[in-house]
């Protein structure tokens, strides 16, 4: 059998297996394949030379993974992911689960080992054990790992593979496929995607049950997470919330779905919520949570004293709210507290459904009188507070400050993505995103590196947007290789460095419950704040450097940068200033040696 390793039209001609998938990948409007080289997948690599899909090459496969993943919340289209055996596709560890723990659409294909060689330890064979193939190091968090063992199983993996990681509860998926069969000849096969996909609808009988419960509250809540992002499904939440006057909360991922001026909008809860925002969240009587997973961080570690009091009466006899929770993905209803109405169901069209069922329960819109003031209150209090402590000319800078200079800067439709530290939590608490805007943060895994990258797939799958990686030192430390790959692409994202020379959310979470920050600060063997000069990297990379040196420097600076529409590194020193925290977090507790258990001490006795 011949093997033709150029594209023609006649598709009973065998052509590689390879080839047969760029075709594929074609036929599903796949654009852009982020990854890294290597000996296993370089027969795939030639046939994408063949295509119109553009190959975003990557010096380290955690920056393609994130920047795949990027591209797919910046899209709404699946990332694809291409990564080498071994070490290439263990780096890409990371980036994959927090896609995956983000309910991101990410398809990743790694070759292998040669099929015939499996368990004699060919080169960079990973399983020394169990006679496991390295398909298992994804499998605690991929939606379904598919190890190809035919040419021929290919095509049909491939087409489950996309259908998987994007319907339901979206995810990543990983495609193994040993190196030799990329070389083997098939006859390609058509294997299209379902021309249409019927999301799950709320019954209507549901509907109105959860409309009648949220009529007649007394003190109802929507609690909103990362799942409603389509524009349908905001109109109809704001509609709802606004015909009953119902508060609204948002989780991290949740940040940007209702306009931060609207309002019935409260927030944050948890950990870095606002006293108000945990007060009415605690004694709420009906709480309606929308596509969220209830995290540790916007529940307060599940403690009812201080966030989400749902289920079971709490200690001093206050009553408990009653939870109704619609999800996608069964596996959340329930999982942190108990629920009296779940409903498995797409949540556009849930809130679409109960909107409608509310019209008719209670045809007349309803008022609670001092609620929204109450509301605007606390929301002018944090924001005003914030743009005050953002005036000030304290050099390094205050975090507030770069804020507010950044919301000074940039467009209403900028799309900041951030990291970890005071960029991920200082934005979401307290910067007021346009409602043009876009946050985009790790909130599952909250990973440090994931803004750099992320925001090189972001600006791909955003081209005429402005996009800001706002990151911490640590951060950018640790994704320098989206600098060059942003040059190598000429995308003009702009790098915002908040340096403060530290890991510093931990520094400073050392500091409160130990007394010392050890191994958490950057220094030189003199021991003195060490840090790259980020500007220089930029500048040898190819982009533009700028070096911040003065508080009055940072305003023109962004605006230069924006104006260019060139990749730019910003180098911000910036003060260690710790993020308010005004909810309560477990771990702190655990560090003073108390635990829920009761067992422990008080306190324990200072260093």
């Amino acid at each position: 059998m011949t093997v033709d390793v150029h594209p023609r039209e006649d598709s009973a001609v065998a052509v590689s297996a390879a080839e047969a998938l760029v075709r594929q990948l074609e036929g599903y409007g796949v654009e852009y394949v982020f990854g890294t080289c290597g000996h296993t997948n370089i027969a795939l690599l030639d046939a994408l030379g063949r295509s119109p899909i553009t190959f975003v090459i990557a010096r380290h496969e955690q920056a393609a993974a994130h920047a795949a993943d990027g591209y797919a919340r910046a899209s709404g289209r699946p990332g694809v992911l291409l990564v080498h055996v071994g070490p290439g596709m263990m780096n890409a560890v990371t980036g994959v689960a927090t896609a995956a723990l983000d309910s991101v659409p990410l398809v990743a294909i790694a070759g292998d080992i040669p099929s015939y060689y499996h368990g004699r330890h060919p080169h960079q064979e990973v399983n020394l054990h169990a006679d496991a193939d390295q398909t298992a190091i994804y499998r605690p968090f991929v939606k379904r790992a598919w190890h190809v063992h035919r040419a021929e199983d290919l095509a049909r993996f491939t087409e489950r593979a996309f259908w998987t990681a994007s319907t339901g509860r979206p995810g990543a998926v990983l495609l193994n496929v040993p190196m030799d069969l990329f070389s083997r000849p098939v006859v390609p096969a058509e294997h299209p995607l379902p021309a249409h996909e019927a999301a799950p609808a709320l019954p209507a009988d549901v509907a109105e049950r959860i409309a009648v419960r949220l009529a007649e509250a007394e003190r109802p809540l929507i609690y909103l997470g990362g799942g409603l992002r389509g524009e349908a499904g905001r109109r109809a939440l704001l509609s709802l919330a606004e015909h009953l006057d119902v508060p609204l909360v948002h989780s991290l991922m949740g940040k940007g779905a209702v306009p931060d001026d609207h309002p019935l909008l409260l927030g944050m809860p948890g950990f870095w919520g606002l006293r108000t925002t945990n007060d009415y969240a605690r004694s709420a009587d009906v709480v309606l949570a929308l596509a969220t997973r209830f995290a540790e961080t916007d529940a307060s570690s599940w403690d009812p004293r201080h966030t989400w009091n749902l289920g079971t009466a709490t200690a001093d006899g206050e009553a408990p709210g009653r939870l109704i929770q619609i999800d996608i993905d069964p596996a959340e209803i329930g999982r942190n507290y108990p629920v009296e109405i779940g409903a498995v169901a797409d949540v556009t069209l849930a809130v679409q459904a109960i909107e409608a069922a509310v019209r008719v329960v209670r045809p007349e819109p309803m008022a609670r009188p001092g609620l929204r003031e109450r509301i605007r209150v606390a929301r002018s209090e944090l924001f005003e507070g914030s743009r005050e402590r953002g005036r000030a000319a304290d050099f390094p800078l205050r975090p507030e400050r770069i804020l507010a200079d950044l919301r000074e800067a940039l467009p209403p439709d900028a799309v900041l993505v951030t990291d970890v530290g005071w960029n991920k939590n200082g934005v979401a608490q307290c910067y007021e995103l346009p409602a043009e805007g876009r946050f985009i943060t790790p909130g599952g895994a909250s990973t440090m590196g994931f803004g750099p990258a992320a925001a090189v797939g972001v600006q791909i799958g955003a081209p005429g947007r402005v996009v800001v990686a706002l990151v911490g030192d640590g951060g950018m430390s640790a994704q320098l290789p989206a600098v060059p790959m942003a040059v190598e692409q000429g995308l003009p994202v702009v790098f915002v460095v908040m340096n403060n020379r530290a890991h510093g959310t931990i520094a400073d979470l050392q500091a409160a419950n130990f007394g010392a920050s050890y191994g958490c600060e950057f220094r030189d063997p003199d021991g003195r704040p060490y840090s790259p000069d980020f500007a220089a990297f930029a500048e040898a990379c190819g982009a533009d450097g700028h070096r911040i040196d003065a508080p009055e420097a940072l305003l023109p600076a962004l605006r230069a940068a924006v104006a260019a529409r060139r990749p730019a590194v910003l180098d911000v020193p910036m003060v260690n200033e710790p993020v308010p925290t005004p909810g309560h977090w477990n771990i702190n507790d655990i560090y003073q040696g108390v635990f829920p258990d009761g067992s422990g001490h008080p306190a324990l006795p200072a260093p």
